[in-house]
């Protein structure tokens, strides 16, 4: 993707997973990337789900009830509407200690693409290229056969540009900084629904709790997207043997961050002043949002053929004046022997949507 300078940090915030939550609020957007395809399959639930190694972003504390180790990598060719060398991949693996509990560690990596830089006569000046990534370990433990506590820890790296931009002469350098996860999980112990065997999951994730990033030495840290995830999960079997089953999700979540003219709140006076209502700006003009239209609504379903073969499906809402991301997801997973491998596809309901037709293809080993 080559683009010019200075119009290259505008276009980067419409591209990125931008049509996040409260745009231009939080830096570094892709860490609200849903990185596995099971739970993207399902509508992008998972924070009372979290049974496999990316309980590390879903909710840590669902790494406390997981036994075994296991490896996974997610792929995807991100935002192809706009046929660019954009690319997204995540490596996360969990290893269990007996009587210790289980660790997890990521490695998220996004490819923003080689820019052309120009000075303001249009002169080139070169290419660079731009990513973000992050890297960071994660920790669950069973308090009890039916509580488990997580947390998690993230190093931050956001690559946008590295010189002295035109005009102002404001010299820019990438930008870095920590994130802190805090996270509970509750399951019930095994019930009969129907007269079949069921179980229900309800989970909390406060994700991103950190400081902000400055790209400039003069200019104001913007806000981590530090975000807090809560929600409910049912499963039951459909049949007597357990051939059948079925689980549906449903995730809340919200974007803890403040941030105006002024500065941003920290990272800790966000969690409470980022509970009222907020004014933005967008292409209408003025707009107040209420605490209510701030929440990100996600349902999804799954269905299980004898643990082997699955099929999944989703809903995911968001407020159009707070990055209007609605969309239906469908998915499909495998699981044979120490092998897995899931797929998920995203269908926009608005025409020309940056999300339309993202793909993502993930793959877990399990030892």
């Amino acid at each position: 993707m080559k683009i010019k300078l200075p119009a290259f940090a505008l276009l980067f915030l419409m591209l990125t997973p931008a049509l996040q939550a409260q745009v231009g609020i939080t830096s570094v957007p892709f860490l609200q990337i849903e990185p596995d395809s099971r739970a993207a399959g399902m509508g992008n639930t998972g924070v009372a789900i979290a049974d496999n190694a990316s309980a590390v972003f879903w909710n840590p504390a669902g790494l406390a009830f997981q036994r075994g180790n296991q490896v996974s990598i997610t792929h995807s060719q991100w935002l192809p509407q706009f046929n660019a060398d954009l690319f997204y991949d995540y490596l996360v693996g969990k290893y269990q200690v007996q009587d210790v509990g289980t660790f997890g560690a990521h490695i998220t990596y996004l490819n923003l693409g080689e820019q052309l830089r120009t000075n303001e006569e249009g002169i080139e000046q070169g290419r660079f290229n731009s990513y973000e990534f992050s890297i960071g370990v994660s920790y669950g433990y069973q308090l009890n056969e039916n509580w488990g506590l997580g947390t998690g820890v993230r190093y931050i790296r956001s690559s946008l540009f590295e010189g002295t931009l035109p005009g102002g002469g404001r010299s820019v350098s990438p930008g870095s900084s920590f994130g802190i996860d805090l996270a509970a999980m509750y399951k019930t112990n095994p019930f009969l629904f129907s007269g079949n065997e069921a179980n229900f999951n309800a989970g909390i994730n406060l994700s991103n709790i950190g400081p902000g990033i400055n790209y400039t030495e003069e200019g104001r840290k913007d806000p981590l997207p530090t975000v807090l995830r809560f929600g409910w999960a049912f499963t039951t079997d459909l049949d007597k043997d357990g051939i059948h089953s079925l689980t549906l999700a449903n995730d809340i979540s919200k974007v803890m961050a403040r941030s105006d003219s002024t500065g941003a709140d920290g990272p800790f006076q966000a969690l409470f002043s980022s509970w009222g209502s907020f004014e933005r700006q967008t292409s209408q003009g003025s707009v107040e949002l209420s605490t209510f239209e701030q929440f990100m609504v996600a349902t999804g379903l799954e269905y299980w053929y004898n643990n082997l073969f699955a099929v999944r499906g989703g809903y995911y809402f968001e407020d159009p004046n707070n990055g209007n991301r609605r969309f239906i997801t469908l998915g499909a997973g495998i699981r044979y022997d120490f092998v897995g491998i899931d797929f998920s596809y995203i269908y926009t309901l608005e025409e020309d949507h940056p999300l339309a037709n993202t793909t993502r293809f993930g793959l877990l080993l399990d030892f």
